[in-house]
């Protein structure tokens, strides 16, 4: 259930290839790379099970619609079969549903009409409102998105100190999501996931994937708890 995210400004096509080996090597569910690492990403990963997933309007999500679609076809057509794109936050914040319904739904179908499914990210650290998440669950069932998801996992909120920080997925939140999202629709954490248990304890609240940076500790815990 595990997408290894290659997401960081800093993360060269060098740290690529070490993380796309550690992706092979632990058998992930797919990689989440920057736009333009989509080519070399699908030539590293060439004959293996793990599949290639790019960001859209990433992080901050104020592309127009027309920029995130143009960029979701790129992608696609460089290979990636899984797109995650974070919503227009502003319009969810002042209630702007038809733009969020537009935007959404745009994307996904371009996406389709190309092979890749769609993943939404609400980044819940900043559209918090219980409300404006079941209205976002709502609407991704209605245009047929393919997951729903909490975070980027670079959605930092400024605090009383000056500093920033992030919460990412939290089981209230993922619950609220799983419950209020269609049949088809599953669910994606991101952010803060970081050990085995809460790996298995974001599973438990009904996540299909989590996002992950920690994949390495993960993955050895669990083989050291599990076995192989």
């Amino acid at each position: 259930m595990i997408d290894h995210s290659i997401l960081h400004p800093t993360m060269t096509d060098e740290d690529l290839k070490k993380e796309c080996e550690v992706a092979k090597k632990y058998d992930v569910a797919s990689v989440c790379v920057k736009p333009y690492m989509v080519p070399l990403a699908v030539g590293l990963l060439k004959g293996t099970d793990v599949l290639v997933g790019c960001v859209i309007g990433f992080p901050a999500g104020n592309s127009t619609i027309d920029v995130k679609v143009f960029e979701a076809a790129k992608a696609c057509k460089d290979g990636a079969v899984e797109i995650d794109m974070v919503i227009n936050i502003a319009k969810a914040l002042e209630g702007d549903w038809d733009y969020v319904e537009r935007e959404i739904s745009s994307v996904t179908g371009i996406c389709h009409e190309l092979g890749a499914i769609v993943k939404v990210i609400f980044e819940t650290d900043y559209v918090t409102s219980e409300a404006d998440i079941v209205k976002l669950c709502e609407i991704c069932t209605n245009v047929g998105a393919d997951y729903v998801k909490t975070s980027s996992g670079f959605g930092f909120v400024k605090g009383d100190d000056g500093k920033y920080s992030y919460e990412g997925a939290t089981i209230p939140n993922l619950k609220l999501m799983k419950a209020s999202i269609g049949p088809k629709v599953k669910v994606k954490a991101a952010g803060g996931v970081r050990t085995l248990d809460q790996l298995l304890a974001v599973q438990e609240a009904g996540c299909a994937r989590s996002g992950a940076t920690a994949t390495v500790a993960m993955m050895e815990e669990a083989i050291k708890r599990f076995g192989k």
